[in-house]
């Protein structure tokens, strides 16, 4: 038990120090992080790591969907809804089709039933991975808001599609109205469950007497009563968490004080961070154990990449030519529906998307979950599924992960306009704040004397009568030293036995406040 334990904190040890180096070469964490694992798996005498296949969805999938489902805008799925709604459907269930078809093909021995399974396996894009690339590059709005949401809906859609030809492999026949029966059972049993428990979650938030501890103990608790309920009712846990995730980032400020979203912040962060850490690092990790099985099955190690080559080529390019077809679709329908943008996007755009597609752990985990028997017979293929999907993840990831940052530098965006720029969208922000706050003061506290709100009137009337008040560089580092002087004091008053150091801890919190807040400006 302390083996692997030490084994555990030397991996979060090695997981950090490899973050930090892609911070430095600006290179998405996920890619080192796999080939960190990978490097890994070679040590000799290394104790192996593992999880049950049937746990890997319930431990990594709810917190990952649900904080994704907070931390995207409601208005931007709307607004690129059919966008959106044909990558995380049309597209997986076009890719799907297209490994099947090869996989049938090609792979000895491999029905269409089996090539269903794999292409749900390896059809989903990894939603982390992009993320983390798009955080060193500058892309469109449109682009991020687009990927986003469609990693919110896609591995619902493939993870159905791998249930059906899961019970097809095992049972050998497809009755198509009981299998139409049950995909509209998962798709509306899994948003009803999600709606339904957010409707719970949103009454125990405003009834009970909660602190900041067990509201954001609450919120890390209800995506796992989201997703668990949902599976054991036979509809999409994806479904539900995402839906009732969207439901309750919608009102969060109803919900939750702003204490308590200060104090959810970061460990939410940090509970994403080490799943998605542990998780991508356990892709490389999983390669022995992958390779084991391949042995096992008589398949030649040669033969194994040869496919997972090919499946990975196919997937890109159908990929590719599913970003331009949709395109040109939506430039065409624009003549009969109103569209989210009637301007041409060029050829940018859809390549970047297209060219976005790097695989990841829920590829990984859709694959350990295949059971090693079916019925009295060992799963066909299950092993060379396993490796094949390793393939796709890894090359993915490195060829993909590495030159989308070249791609989305060397190509030229239209001028698409969706968005006013960051710097006259916080001017704007900030005078329309301080014109409600003037309003308010004065229909409120029309006869107020007070210091606090004098002091504020200034402020708001300074902003709504300058355009811009931009502060320095200069004056900004100024600031900051002058906030570490502050952190001086207060270190220094709690030298005095009769101040409670609570206090100087809660004055020290806002100080960090302060210099985040300016920061941030800067940032922007």
């Amino acid at each position: 038990m302390i083996e692997h334990l030490l084994l555990f904190l030397a991996l979060l040890a090695i997981i950090i120090a490899l973050v930090m180096v892609s911070n430095r070469l600006k290179v998405a964490y996920p890619v080192l992080l796999v080939l960190g694992g990978l490097a890994i798996s070679f040590v000799p005498n290394l104790p192996s790591i593992k999880i049950d296949p049937e746990l890997i969805f319930i431990i990594f999938l709810p917190p990952l969907l649900y904080e994704a489902a907070w931390a995207n805008s409601l208005k931007e799925l709307y607004k690129w809804r059919r966008m959106i709604g044909s990558f995380a459907f049309i597209v997986v269930f076009i890719s799907a089709a297209a490994v099947a078809l090869i996989a049938n093909l090609v792979i000895p021995g491999f029905s269409l039933a089996l090539g269903f399974m794999l292409g749900a396996i390896v059809s989903p894009p990894d939603a982390v991975s992009t993320a983390a690339i798009l955080k060193f590059v500058k892309a469109p709005r449109r682009i991020s808001a687009i990927l986003e949401g469609e990693s919110l809906l896609n591995d619902a859609s493939s993870l159905i599609i791998f249930r059906f030809a899961a019970v097809a492999v095992t049972t050998g026949q497809f009755i198509w109205y009981k299998a139409a029966a049950s995909f509209v059972w998962m798709v509306a049993g899994g948003v009803l469950v999600g709606l339904v428990v957010a409707l719970v979650a949103y009454f125990l938030h405003k009834t009970l007497p909660t602190d900041e501890n067990s509201d954001t103990i609450m919120t890390i608790t209800t995506p796992y009563v989201m997703y668990i309920l949902a599976e054991e009712l036979g509809a999409s846990g994806v479904l539900a968490v995402v839906c009732g995730g969207l439901y309750l980032s919608t009102k969060r400020n109803e919900i939750l004080t702003a204490s308590t979203r200060i104090h959810a912040f970061p460990v939410w962060y940090n509970l994403i961070f080490l799943l998605n850490g542990l998780a991508f690092t356990m892709i490389g990790l999983d390669l022995p154990e992958i390779l084991a099985g391949l042995k096992r099955s008589g398949v030649s190690l040669f033969e194994a990449v040869s496919y997972g080559v090919l499946v990975t080529a196919v997937l890109i390019v159908i990929r590719l030519m599913s970003s331009y077809g949709a395109v040109y679709i939506t430039m065409f329908m624009k003549r009969y529906i109103s569209v989210a943008d009637d301007r041409n996007p060029g050829k940018a755009a859809p390549l970047i998307v297209g060219w976005a597609g790097m695989r990841g752990v829920v590829s990984l985990a859709t694959a350990l979950s295949i059971p090693a028997m079916a019925g009295s017979e060992p799963f066909p293929h299950r092993d060379l599924i396993l490796f094949i999907t390793f393939v796709v993840i890894l090359l993915t990831l490195v060829v993909q992960g590495l030159t989308l940052p070249l791609l989305i530098k060397s190509v030229k965006f239209p001028d698409f306009n969706d968005h006013m720029p960051n710097e006259l969208a916080r001017i704007k922000i900030k005078k329309a704040l301080a014109e409600a706050s003037l309003k308010f003061q004065s229909e409120k506290f029309c006869n107020e004397e007070n210091f606090l709100f004098q002091k504020l009137k200034e402020v708001w009337n300074f902003e709504l009568s300058n355009e811009n008040f931009e502060i320095s560089d200069e004056v900004r580092q100024t600031y900051f030293e002058i906030l570490n002087e502050q952190r001086k004091a207060l270190r220094e008053l709690n030298k005095d036995p009769k101040i409670d150091e609570e206090i100087i801890r809660i004055f020290l919190y806002h100080i960090d406040l302060e210099e985040r807040r300016w920061q941030e400006h800067s940032e922007y």
